[in-house]
Protein backbone atom coordinates (compact mmCIF):
# COMPACT_ATOMS: atom_id res chain seq x y z
CA UNK A 1 0.00 0.00 0.00
CA UNK A 2 1.26 3.41 -1.10
CA UNK A 3 1.96 5.81 1.59
CA UNK A 4 0.45 9.38 1.31
CA UNK A 5 4.09 10.86 1.31
CA UNK A 6 4.76 9.26 -1.69
CA UNK A 7 1.30 9.71 -3.38
CA UNK A 8 2.27 13.49 -2.62
CA UNK A 9 5.55 13.39 -3.98
CA UNK A 10 4.46 11.25 -7.17
CA UNK A 11 1.93 13.60 -7.99
CA UNK A 12 4.48 16.56 -7.58
CA UNK A 13 5.46 18.80 -10.42
CA UNK A 14 8.89 19.56 -11.99
CA UNK A 15 9.11 22.73 -9.93
CA UNK A 16 9.01 20.09 -6.41
CA UNK A 17 11.48 17.46 -7.88
CA UNK A 18 14.27 16.20 -5.70
CA UNK A 19 17.12 18.08 -5.20
CA UNK A 20 19.18 14.99 -7.14
CA UNK A 21 17.11 15.48 -10.06
CA UNK A 22 18.95 18.41 -11.74
CA UNK A 23 22.36 19.87 -11.19
CA UNK A 24 22.02 23.52 -9.52
CA UNK A 25 23.08 24.59 -13.24
CA UNK A 26 20.50 22.64 -15.02
CA UNK A 27 17.85 23.37 -12.54
CA UNK A 28 14.74 25.54 -13.03
CA UNK A 29 14.32 28.71 -11.42
CA UNK A 30 11.52 26.79 -9.78
CA UNK A 31 13.58 23.68 -8.53
CA UNK A 32 16.27 26.35 -6.69
CA UNK A 33 13.43 28.04 -5.03
CA UNK A 34 11.66 24.75 -3.54
CA UNK A 35 15.33 22.92 -2.95
CA UNK A 36 16.20 26.82 -1.45
CA UNK A 37 13.13 26.45 0.64
CA UNK A 38 13.61 23.01 1.76
CA UNK A 39 17.24 24.12 2.97
CA UNK A 40 16.19 27.01 4.64
CA UNK A 41 13.49 24.78 6.97
CA UNK A 42 15.92 22.36 7.52
CA UNK A 43 18.74 24.41 8.86
CA UNK A 44 16.21 25.99 11.22
CA UNK A 45 15.27 23.26 12.55
CA UNK A 46 18.74 22.31 12.96
CA UNK A 47 19.27 25.44 15.15
CA UNK A 48 16.57 25.58 17.06
CA UNK A 49 17.51 21.59 18.02
CA UNK A 50 21.11 22.92 18.95
CA UNK A 51 19.46 25.81 21.08
CA UNK A 52 17.12 23.69 22.40
CA UNK A 53 19.99 20.99 23.67
CA UNK A 54 21.79 24.04 25.02
CA UNK A 55 19.37 25.76 26.65
CA UNK A 56 17.95 22.76 28.55
CA UNK A 57 20.72 23.12 31.39
CA UNK A 58 19.58 26.66 31.64
CA UNK A 59 16.01 25.50 32.77
CA UNK A 60 14.57 27.63 30.05
CA UNK A 61 12.07 26.73 26.91
CA UNK A 62 12.31 28.24 23.73
CA UNK A 63 9.44 30.04 24.33
CA UNK A 64 10.42 31.26 27.69
CA UNK A 65 13.91 32.54 26.14
CA UNK A 66 11.58 34.19 23.16
CA UNK A 67 10.14 36.08 26.04
CA UNK A 68 12.93 37.06 27.82
CA UNK A 69 14.53 38.34 24.59
CA UNK A 70 11.25 40.34 23.63
CA UNK A 71 11.72 42.03 27.32
CA UNK A 72 15.32 43.04 26.72
CA UNK A 73 14.37 44.78 23.36
CA UNK A 74 11.50 46.76 25.20
CA UNK A 75 11.89 50.39 26.09
CA UNK A 76 9.71 49.99 29.45
CA UNK A 77 8.64 46.95 30.98
CA UNK A 78 5.45 45.93 28.82
CA UNK A 79 1.89 44.99 29.59
CA UNK A 80 0.90 41.32 29.17
CA UNK A 81 -1.28 42.25 26.18
CA UNK A 82 1.47 43.99 24.60
CA UNK A 83 4.34 40.99 24.84
CA UNK A 84 1.50 38.55 23.52
CA UNK A 85 1.01 41.11 20.46
CA UNK A 86 5.04 41.35 20.08
CA UNK A 87 5.30 37.50 20.16
CA UNK A 88 2.16 37.02 18.62
CA UNK A 89 0.04 34.46 20.93
CA UNK A 90 -2.58 34.21 22.92
CA UNK A 91 -2.45 36.75 26.14
CA UNK A 92 -3.23 33.86 28.20
CA UNK A 93 0.05 31.97 26.69
CA UNK A 94 1.95 35.05 28.17
CA UNK A 95 0.65 34.68 31.06
CA UNK A 96 1.93 30.83 31.79
CA UNK A 97 5.54 32.24 30.67
CA UNK A 98 5.10 34.71 33.13
CA UNK A 99 4.10 32.74 35.95
CA UNK A 100 7.06 30.07 35.34
CA UNK A 101 9.60 33.28 34.64
CA UNK A 102 8.58 34.80 37.69
CA UNK A 103 8.82 31.63 39.88
CA UNK A 104 12.39 31.55 39.12
CA UNK A 105 12.84 35.13 39.64
CA UNK A 106 13.66 35.84 36.17
CA UNK A 107 10.82 38.53 35.60
CA UNK A 108 8.08 40.38 38.55
CA UNK A 109 5.07 42.02 37.66
CA UNK A 110 5.02 45.53 38.35
CA UNK A 111 2.49 48.09 38.59
CA UNK A 112 2.26 50.47 36.14
CA UNK A 113 2.92 54.34 38.02
CA UNK A 114 0.98 55.92 35.51
CA UNK A 115 -2.44 53.23 36.67
CA UNK A 116 -2.05 51.26 39.41
CA UNK A 117 -4.26 48.69 37.46
CA UNK A 118 -1.93 47.76 34.94
CA UNK A 119 0.20 45.12 35.29
CA UNK A 120 3.94 45.18 33.69
CA UNK A 121 6.67 42.77 33.49
CA UNK A 122 10.35 43.89 34.30
CA UNK A 123 13.27 41.69 33.84
CA UNK A 124 14.99 40.94 36.93
CA UNK A 125 18.55 40.74 37.20
CA UNK A 126 18.68 37.06 37.36
CA UNK A 127 16.92 37.55 34.10
CA UNK A 128 19.73 39.58 32.61
CA UNK A 129 21.98 36.69 33.47
CA UNK A 130 19.98 34.07 31.92
CA UNK A 131 19.55 36.59 28.85
CA UNK A 132 23.25 36.38 28.59
CA UNK A 133 23.35 32.52 29.35
CA UNK A 134 21.10 32.23 25.85
CA UNK A 135 22.98 34.87 24.00
CA UNK A 136 25.78 32.25 24.63
CA UNK A 137 23.77 29.21 23.87
CA UNK A 138 22.28 31.06 20.74
CA UNK A 139 25.48 31.85 19.27
CA UNK A 140 27.47 28.15 20.70
CA UNK A 141 24.38 26.89 18.18
CA UNK A 142 25.05 28.95 14.83
CA UNK A 143 28.67 28.74 15.48
CA UNK A 144 27.69 24.72 15.11
CA UNK A 145 25.75 25.07 12.32
CA UNK A 146 27.74 27.58 10.20
CA UNK A 147 30.70 25.93 11.06
CA UNK A 148 32.09 24.63 7.53
CA UNK A 149 31.72 28.33 6.55
CA UNK A 150 34.79 30.07 6.01
CA UNK A 151 34.57 33.70 7.26
CA UNK A 152 34.32 35.25 4.09
CA UNK A 153 31.11 32.83 3.51
CA UNK A 154 29.56 33.81 6.33
CA UNK A 155 29.45 37.57 5.61
CA UNK A 156 28.28 36.61 2.33
CA UNK A 157 24.87 34.63 3.73
CA UNK A 158 24.71 37.40 6.16
CA UNK A 159 24.34 40.09 3.12
CA UNK A 160 21.98 37.92 1.42
CA UNK A 161 19.72 37.17 4.13
CA UNK A 162 19.75 40.73 5.25
CA UNK A 163 18.16 41.50 1.74
CA UNK A 164 15.57 38.87 3.21
CA UNK A 165 14.78 40.02 6.53
CA UNK A 166 13.65 44.04 5.66
CA UNK A 167 10.63 44.14 6.61
CA UNK A 168 9.16 45.93 3.38
CA UNK A 169 10.36 42.90 1.63
CA UNK A 170 7.53 41.78 -0.75
CA UNK A 171 7.99 37.95 0.32
CA UNK A 172 7.41 38.49 3.62
CA UNK A 173 3.85 37.44 4.91
CA UNK A 174 1.07 39.82 6.19
CA UNK A 175 1.49 38.77 9.46
CA UNK A 176 4.86 40.07 9.86
CA UNK A 177 7.38 36.93 10.72
CA UNK A 178 7.92 34.47 8.11
CA UNK A 179 7.42 30.91 9.55
CA UNK A 180 5.88 31.71 13.20
CA UNK A 181 2.47 31.50 13.39
CA UNK A 182 0.51 33.10 16.45
CA UNK A 183 -1.91 31.23 18.18
CA UNK A 184 -4.43 33.94 18.29
CA UNK A 185 -4.86 37.84 18.22
CA UNK A 186 -3.96 39.92 21.35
Amino acid sequence: MESRTTAVARQAGPEELSPDAATPEQATPEQVTGRLADQLLQLSRRLHRFQRDLMEPLGITPAQARLLRALAHCDEPPRMADLAQRLEVVPRAVTTLVDALEERELVRRVPDPRNRRVIRIELRERGGEALLNLRRARRTAAAELLGPLSDAQRVELTALLSVLDEPEHPAAPASGRAGEQGTGSA
